[in-house]
């Protein structure tokens, strides 16, 4: 993977995490951590799908697209986590 690759993937990736927050605000944990484990998240899910032999031919749009679908899950996931371990309301 080259450094565009991977810019793309960050940037994806925070846009998504920024989304997913946008889309259940039960699961938000402010702009700037959605932002970072967006970028977390999308950074993985290029990393996987750019090393994954099937998808890897879909070029810089699913890698654009892989990495804000992994950005939008990964604040979602540990939001929820996180809300689940702090116990009903």
């Amino acid at each position: 993977m080259d450094l565009v690759s991977l810019l793309i993937s960050v940037v994806s990736g925070g846009v998504g995490g920024n989304v997913g927050a946008a889309i259940s605000k039960g699961t938000s944990m402010g702009p700037t951590l959605n932002t970072i484990l967006g970028a977390v998240g999308g950074l993985v899910g290029g990393q996987v799908i750019g090393q994954s032999g099937s998808l890897s031919g879909l070029g810089a749009g699913g890698n654009i697209g892989f990495s804000a679908i992994f950005g939008l899950l990964l604040p979602l996931i540990i939001g929820f986590i996180k809300n689940r371990m702090a116990g009903p309301r």
